[in-house]
């Protein structure tokens, strides 16, 4: 039974005795309702009814943090005020507006800090603006009468709880979570995860996004990708919300930089803070008053607006600026946001450990294997993560190469340098806004540590689809309607088909989507699907996505560079899979030298380590996240116009 569906029930029960009082009756409803939301948070937190009058009156229920319950000692602290402010509950009858405006609240929201202002159906969150006033900042109804909340609760309350549990859910963690101090990256990326949720939830609803539709095929065009079927149009509508929520949020970073004193933010200005063109001409195009109005995104994006200028700057931007906080931004607002899409795109945190030893590695190659002596760092080696996500490897490349600089007695000139790399040789694709902005703010302040910037140029990361346009079209491209996705297409196809690429390295995406493939995406891994000596290819296998990420780059870097080096991580199932026989063969007969380290992981088959515990996946978070179930690998490979063939095979678990 839901948390919601109980509450329901609670309130019915206690009504269809006919001895209920209207309002204190029904308290120990909604403090069962209050717990059983409290315990999922961390810390967890419980609501306690009546409150002892300490000069404000009495709250109905306040709201303490696990902190708050004192084990061990002689007794516990006298009258300590809840951390996460107190509630108001009056009768179904009453108005939470005016319950709001009375006198008593007022009082309340002085020494408590925030106020939940209920009468059990319908919810008000109050809380003090910049110059400490009171002000509605969030509101949830479940019905707008008495008679329509009761009639409906007593024909089914569990029908009744499924058409709100996902959103209320949502509005009461962030109740409890509204006097928090924010300062942490995951806790900023909850919020806007929250509310984007809310917003996809409200776009779905409305059916109808004809509006749109100039900008939906100008997208298509854009990216090179097609949203196709249920799943093109949940990408579609995905991709909107992540360009307004993100587009907000790295507003606010750059407004931040030049307002550190300033709490004031305006989600309507932000475009003017926008400085890569791709985004802000998304931007332009969704945050339209013709466009957020009709689905209802102005309230959310208010909101939004209101949490951001909660956030302690100086501590926020301390742990945003560390390399794990910044590119373990994205995951957690995907998984709030869209977990399916997240699973189906194969977003995952890459561990730190794992992304400084791919980069290392890579790195030794091109010294000891390809002759050059300052590897990452020399001027003429052209480097892609296609599909980087939040930035992990391309910051990594950069701090390899300041540290090379450095070991070469060039400090004077990094800032330049990696200036310059970052423009003009160091590349990165990415399809989804979200982590293509927060990879242009990673780039951002990692330079920013070294006490440089990009002045007015932009990191050449670009919102493509990594898998099409590295050949020339046969026909004149398709002029776009707004000129910086059309800057954007264009730069990204001119590095995919001029630019002499000799490492390719990264996380691709582990599964398929083939609701937004083209054509020339699904014929990538046709190079596999036959054999000279291996036995043929059998099932589904090489239709997953990582697939096409491998032939991308051994085209890539085998036929047309001629030399160079491939570094991914990917799903290990191509070392073993009979669907692989080809993909295998291949690589063989292709690359001089190749180093797979096996990681194991894999989950699904009940893999045992050495120890006799499961064989948990590298990408699983202790207390967080238990990572993908597919087994992993780095597979390391490197062509260098050399006789030999030899393969360095790794398996330790």
């Amino acid at each position: 039974m839901s948390k919601l569906t109980q509450y329901f029930k609670d309130l019915r029960d206690i009504y269809n005795t006919g001895s209920a009082v209207k309002e204190t009756s029904y308290y120990s409803a909604f403090e069962t309702m209050a717990n059983a939301y409290g315990k999922e948070l961390k810390p967890r937190v419980r609501c306690v009814i009546n409150l002892k009058n300490k000069g404000a009156g009495i709250p109905d229920a306040g709201f303490f943090t696990a902190s708050q319950f004192q084990r061990g000692e002689d007794a516990p602290r006298d009258g300590q005020l809840p951390e996460r402010g107190c509630a108001e509950i009056k009768s179904t009858k009453d108005d939470v507006l005016k319950i709001a405006q009375s006198e008593q609240v007022a009082k309340y929201l002085a020494h408590y800090g925030a106020v939940l202002v209920t009468n059990y159906r319908d919810f008000l969150l109050i809380g003090k603006d910049a110059h400490g006033k009171a002000e509605q900042l969030e509101r949830f109804s479940f019905a707008d009468t008495e008679s329509e909340f009761w009639r409906e609760v007593r024909a089914d309350a569990s029908v009744f709880a499924q058409k709100f549990e996902l959103s209320f859910d949502e509005f009461i963690k962030r109740v409890f979570l509204h006097a928090v101090p924010l300062t942490k990256p995951e806790d900023i990326a909850w919020f806007l995860a929250s509310y984007a949720r809310e917003a996809k939830e409200r776009v779905e609803a409305a059916k109808n996004l004809d509006a749109l539709q100039s900008l939906r095929k100008t997208m298509e065009e854009a990216l090179g990708i097609t949203f196709r079927d249920e799943e093109g149009e949940r990408f579609f509508r995905s991709t909107l919300i992540q360009t307004l929520f993100y587009g907000v949020f790295s507003a606010w970073v750059l407004w931040s930089k030049k307002h550190a004193g300033d709490d004031n933010f305006d989600w309507r200005t932000a475009v003017w803070e926008l400085k890569v063109p791709m985004i802000r001409a998304l931007y332009a195009q969704v945050a339209t008053p013709q466009h957020l109005e009709p689905l209802g995104l102005v309230e959310l994006l208010d909101r939004t607006n209101k949490v951001l200028n909660r956030i302690i700057k100086q501590e926020f931007f301390q742990k945003f600026s560390e390399s794990h906080a910044v590119q373990y931004f994205y995951e957690p607002f995907l998984e709030n946001f869209d977990n399916e899409l997240r699973k189906q795109l194969g977003v995952w945190y890459t561990p730190e450990e794992i992304v400084r030893y791919m980069v290392a590695r890579v790195d030794m190659v091109l010294k000891e294997e390809l002759n050059l002596p300052d590897g990452l760092a020399d001027e003429n080696v052209y480097i892609l993560d296609p599909c980087c996500g939040t930035g992990a490897y391309l910051v990594e490349v950069l701090r390899h190469v300041a540290q090379t600089l450095k070991e070469r007695g060039d400090d004077a000139t990094i800032g330049a340098t990696l200036r310059e790399a970052v423009t003009k040789r160091i590349f990165g694709f990415e399809i989804l806004p979200a982590p293509f902005v927060v990879a242009h703010l990673q780039i951002g302040l990692f330079l920013q540590s070294l006490g440089t910037d990009l002045k007015d140029e932009r990191a050449a990361i670009y919102l493509t689809n990594a898998l099409t346009g590295w050949e020339p079209a046969k026909d004149p491209k398709a002029r776009l309607l707004f000129p910086e996705m059309q800057e954007e297409r264009d730069r990204a196809d001119e590095i995919k088909q001029k630019k002499k690429i000799i490492v390719i390295l990264g996380n691709p995406p582990y599964n398929g989507y083939a609701s937004v493939a083209m054509e020339e995406e699904r014929d990538l891994s046709d190079a596999y699907r036959t054999t000279k000596r291996a036995p043929a290819p059998q099932g589904q296998g090489l239709n997953d996505l990582y697939v096409r990420f491998y032939r991308m780059a051994e085209r890539r870097i085998a036929e047309i560079s001629k030399q160079g080096v491939i570094c991914y991580i990917s799903n290990y199932s191509w070392l073993e899979g009979l669907s692989h026989t080809g993909m295998r063969e291949r690589f063989l007969d292709v690359f001089n030298k190749t180093w797979i380290d096996n990681l194991h992981g894999d989950r699904i088959i009940s893999e045992v380590a050495p120890d006799g515990k499961a064989s948990n996946t590298i990408f699983a978070v202790q207390g967080n996240s238990a990572g993908i179930k597919v087994g992993t690998s780095i597979a390391t490979m490197m062509i260098n116009g050399d006789e030999n063939h030899q393969i360095y095979y790794n398996a330790n678990q």
